[in-house]
């Protein structure tokens, strides 16, 4: 039985949903804040459900010699070295979903906040003061509203904009034309949602491009008199310009909700008039809170038990429905690229995966991710399908993928091909009824063969003499043949062996056999036939 810690406060309901899943949990909400325990603590379970108080580091993921996956209940997961996590084959999840509409509704609410001086108003007319013109607010109807940043949480901000007559433009390099009208907005470039809005709300993730994205500089390209709202993450603002911008009335009012250090106890921004502070309170309703600790708990449950992989952050997510068809060809394709690893030695440089009729319907960022697992595997033990396109880019190694239409007998295959300094080499392969992996092509070559544990792969010149010469070699060193398949491109020309043996072959016996000038290249072979 899977064994998860959640080391922050989760709803009950959640701690309840892994026990009827079959999942055991270990529900220790303090533990995420101590370090020292959590450290010692985590290499006896395989998954981690947290929130926003445990961080998990590169320290702690390497302790986690079991971890299979993090779960954060909530969409921002920069607590965690994802990085770290990927290198170790950790799979990370969040909860994209579960908090937007939440959030957004606080962006808008600090919006209103700041375009009537709510607070402001509240203290001083609870202080007995009668301040009616003190607080001259603005309308929002008609005003531009600049979403940076359309995704799940941006989008619904802008709709909300559109529900309030205002004029709302976005900039989002991944927003096309046709979701912009969908949405009723219009897509600008940066520099022009600057000089245009009125009201400027930040929903993009903080990353390296977006890191200080609201600096001196694009506050200068503002309108005056610009109101500015981060119900997103901390680090997309220079708070020191922003607050300089705040005292000189550039900027008429910031709606801050995250800080670039949390929890900020202090901050530059505390005790200006014009600006409104929550303490990360984008999330912070009962609905949410429950909404995202069921749907981890869910997640983290379907994939320690059935392998289906929802809203990960490092890895193609496959549904619980896709993966029962899905399996027999992540097998497949982590066959053909175990097969490809152990015969090449040169570095490689360029991967090219195929994708032939039904096979170019699935997931295949699933399958890309299993063939490179098993094209690694023969130099990395511990790859797996998450850590995989990692060193694949690290490495250097230029990745294609190519999916086309039925081309052929089969019903759909893989074809993978790798290129080195000195040469190119593919195998393609199918699943069929059995849901089996079979070798349908090799070198050029079409044949049929089944994957064994132990097999002997050979190349030569199509010549008598060859079955002879192998069947005399393995008799002569005790490995017996359980099965062979033989292949060639046309009579006298290339051809390939494949033999199924009981045991492995002899290390003696190879030397043996690449020694003799009938046979071109020989490779022993080993497949993990488990599941296949």
């Amino acid at each position: 039985m899977p064994r998860v810690l959640v080391s922050d406060k989760l709803s009950p309901t959640a701690v309840q949903i892994f026990k009827d899943r079959g999942v055991e949990v270990d529900y220790l909400p303090e533990l995420g804040a101590d370090k020292d325990k959590l450290l010692e603590v985590i290499g006896d379970y395989d998954g981690l459900a947290i929130r926003s108080a445990t961080k998990v580091t590169e320290k702690l993921i390497n302790a986690a010699t079991r971890l299979k996956v993090v779960g954060r209940a909530g969409i921002g997961v920069d607590n965690v070295d994802i990085p770290a996590a990927s290198r170790k084959g950790i799979i990370v999840m969040n909860t994209p979903f579960g908090n937007s509409i939440t959030t957004a509704e606080h962006a808008v609410a600090m919006m209103f906040a700041l375009a009537r001086q709510l607070p402001e108003a509240n203290v001083s007319t609870q202080a007995g003061k009668w301040e009616k013109n003190r607080f001259m607010g603005v309308e929002i109807t008609s005003k531009t509203l600049g979403v940076i940043g359309c995704g799940n949480i941006g989008s619904i901000v802008a709709t909300r904009g559109v529900g309030l007559k205002m004029h709302v433009v976005a900039f989002d390099p991944f927003l096309s034309e046709d979701r912009a009208i969908e949405l009723g907005i219009e897509k600008v470039e940066l520099d022009e949602l600057f000089a245009r809005a009125d009201f400027i709300t930040l929903h993009t993730p903080l990353t390296e491009k977006t890191r200080n994205i609201i600096n001196a500089d694009a506050i200068a390209a503002m309108k005056d008199g610009v109101r500015i709202i981060n119900c997103a993450r901390g680090g997309l603002i220079v708070e020191a310009d922003l607050v300089a911008a705040l005292k000189t009335g550039k900027v008429a009012g910031a709606g801050i909700d995250v800080f670039e250090v949390e929890p900020a106890k202090e901050s530059l921004f505390f005790g200006l008039e014009n600006v409104v502070c929550t303490p990360h309170l984008g999330a912070s309703t009962s609905e949410a809170q429950e909404n995202v600790a069921l749907q981890v708990a869910e997640q983290m449950s379907d994939y320690l038990i059935k392998g289906a992989v929802s809203n990960a952050v490092n890895m193609p997510s496959i549904t619980a429905e896709e993966a029962p068809k899905l399996r027999p060809f992540v097998k497949l394709a982590e066959v053909l690229g175990a097969f490809v690893g152990q015969v090449t030695e040169d570095p490689i440089k360029e991967v090219e995966i195929l994708f032939d009729g039904a096979t170019a319907t699935m997931n295949t960022k699933a399958l890309i991710a299993a063939a490179l697992a098993g094209l690694i595997r023969p130099q990395v033990a511990d790859v797996n399908m998450v850590s995989a396109p990692i060193m694949v880019k690290e490495r250097g190694i230029i990745l294609s993928e190519v999916k086309r239409d039925k081309s052929g007998v089969f019903d759909g295959y893989i074809k993978l091909t790798v290129t080195t300094e000195h040469m190119k080499r593919s195998i393609a392969g199918t699943c069929f009824s059995d849901h089996k992996p079979r070798f349908i092509q090799i070198k050029g070559i079409n044949l049929d063969a089944e994957v064994g544990q132990h097999m002997l792969y050979t190349t030569n010149a199509d010549a008598p003499g060859i079955i002879g010469l192998l069947g005399t070699l393995c008799g002569n060193n005790g490995v017996n043949i359980a099965n062979f398949q033989l292949g060639r491109d046309r009579p006298g020309g290339d051809a390939i062996a494949l033999l199924y043996l009981d045991a492995p072959f002899p290390e003696k016996a190879l030397a043996e056999l690449r020694a003799n000038p009938k046979i071109d290249s020989a490779k022993r072979l080993r497949f993990d036939v488990a599941e296949a």
